[in-house]
């Protein structure tokens, strides 16, 4: 969704070219991104996304604090992630980890639906409230335990996980279809970037993409 003569389409431009020359020549290795992709960040108003005192750096190729110990990504990383997740237009995704709601934004340009989980409420209200104002109506958000998923919806064609987890949460990988991709950051003290596809006999393959740093996936203490 974008806004009639917003004034951070300059820089929001500046951000992409910045990310297609990382892609090409990065830690990831030569990638070429997806042209959706690379749309989809040119449309996002990452701005609306990050706290006010924030947005004189909303476009910078870095991550921000949204605060409760919380960040917005690389948009680089969001750029990654959603690129290989191989997003078609029919696809019903889910998300764990909504945080500021900016890569659900992405997620929602390429994707039919869009399920987001957050389990910090405060982050999850707020991402929603900014989802909603900017007419993102295909996104559902709940909050709750992201380990748990979103049964009652699965199965869904890809997964992405943007908070880090000691190992692949099992449940989330019952809820993706065979043939489905997720994406995920994996790791205590290091970490790093997998891209996990599910067999047909529920088996999964794993690539590791590129070492990473998130925040840690938080679980209900109950």
């Amino acid at each position: 969704m974008t806004l009639a003569g917003e004034p951070y389409a300059d820089q929001r431009h500046l951000m992409v070219d910045e990310i297609v020359a990382l892609a090409s020549g990065g830690p990831a290795g030569h990638r070429e991104l997806a042209a959706p992709v690379l749309a989809a960040m040119r449309k996002v108003l990452r701005h609306e996304f990050v706290p006010s005192i924030q947005r004189y750096a909303a476009y910078r190729n870095r991550p921000l604090s949204i605060g409760d110990g919380q960040t917005i990504s690389q948009p680089y990383i969001v750029a990654l992630m959603t690129d290989l997740l191989r997003i078609g237009p029919d696809d019903r995704l889910l998300e764990i980890g909504t945080g500021s709601g900016y890569q659900t934004a992405v997620l929602a340009e390429l994707a039919r639906e869009v399920f987001t989980v957050e389990i910090i409420e405060s982050l999850g209200e707020r991402a929603k409230r900014t989802l909603d104002r900017l007419g993102y109506r295909n996104v559902h958000a709940r909050i709750d335990d992201g380990y748990r998923g979103w049964p009652e919806a699965a199965p869904f064609d890809a997964v992405i996980v943007t908070a880090a987890p000691a190992h692949v949460p099992a449940a989330l990988v019952e809820q993706l279809k065979p043939q489905g991709r997720m994406v995920i950051p994996v790791g205590t003290d290091e970490q790093a970037l997998l891209a996990v596809t599910k067999n047909a006999d529920g088996t999964t393959l794993s690539e590791e993409i590129v070492p990473v740093r998130f925040v840690p996936l938080t679980r209900d203490p109950d």
